[in-house]
């Protein structure tokens, strides 16, 4: 928990010691190679709030509770099984003003313009971290999100600016993590996921070849209902968590199946785990965290 005096500080140094965040990068002890020693990564991911998607479960504002929200990474962070951060430069730096990343991989989230909702929203400008950034202040790598939709002209500088930055990063010799996932527009306007194998398959094969090389390149997907999409790459790949479901168990036996698979190295989960249905967020990632060691073991 962040104590009151603890919050009052944090809001006293934002307002009135702003270099205090250029000294808290400088300071942060990087661990080095993202894999840990188990050959996994395990990352927990807080860059939902910057693209306004701030619902989870009934709370349309869930997210932000900025208080709440660091206090739930807190409680995951300290659990030595998780690796490390995905998240935004604002939340990056609150908590390395808490003292809560030394030791830890942070993976800086680059495009964040597609706003929920937003007409615009499948045109992921890029707004937070850039490639010279995230080098400079010696984060670990960068993640973009790229959805893909083919009636959507939006898909078009977002390949570009995604190819971009995956060299920017490879030319610091930094991990870029893409999120490839198509989208299909239905009647009415909304978005859905077309998560059937064979759309995500050509996704992963549009992601794997951005850029001028493929060297630092991870893919992030969501759990597929077959081996296709990661039988499409060898890059490395980690799951991600998605929308928090309302049987949480359900969510680890799917991971579980995905990281058995060979291609696959680890976990980067958000919401599901920072706000579960009973509100037990250290439960939570610990239950994560075992099904990541098992699957590991077994595919051993």
């Amino acid at each position: 928990m962040i104590t009151d005096k603890r919050w009052r500080e944090l809001l006293a140094t934002r307002a009135t010691d702003p270099d205090a965040v250029a000294r808290a990068y400088a300071a942060r002890r990087r661990r080095g190679e993202p894999l840990g020693e188990n050959g996994t990564l395990f990352l927990v991911a807080a860059d939902h709030p910057a693209r306004g998607a701030l619902g989870v479960g009934g709370d349309p504002l869930a997210m932000a509770d900025r208080r709440g929200l660091l206090e739930r990474l807190l409680v995951a962070l300290a659990n030595p099984a998780v690796d490390g951060l995905l998240a935004t430069p604002d939340v990056v730096e609150e908590l390395l003003l808490l003292d809560a990343l030394h030791g830890k991989v942070v993976i800086g989230s680059m495009n964040r313009g597609g706003l929920a909702g937003a007409d615009w929203e499948i045109d992921d400008r890029f707004t937070a971290y850039t490639p010279e950034a995230i080098a400079e202040r010696g984060l670990d790598g960068g993640k973009m999100l790229l959805r893909l939709v083919d009636s959507d002209p939006g898909t078009v500088p977002t390949l570009r600016s995604c190819a971009d930055a995956v060299s920017g990063l490879a030319g610091h010799g930094l991990l870029a993590m893409v999120e490839p996932l198509p989208y299909r527009r239905e009647p009415g306007g909304r978005l859905r996921l077309a998560g059937d194998p064979g759309s995500l398959a050509r996704a992963v094969t549009v992601a794997s070849g951005l850029g001028i090389t493929s060297a630092h390149t991870w893919l992030k997907l969501p759990a597929p209902d077959d081996d296709a999409p990661l039988d499409a790459t060898t890059l490395p790949v980690v799951v991600l968590g998605g929308v928090p479901a309302t049987d949480p168990a359900r969510d680890l036996a799917s991971w579980g199946r995905t990281l058995r698979h060979p291609a696959v190295r680890g976990l980067v989960v958000g919401r599901a785990l920072l706000y579960p249905p009973d509100g037990d967020v250290g439960a939570a990632v610990e239950a994560a965290a075992k099904v990541l060691v098992a699957a590991r073991e077994e595919s051993a």
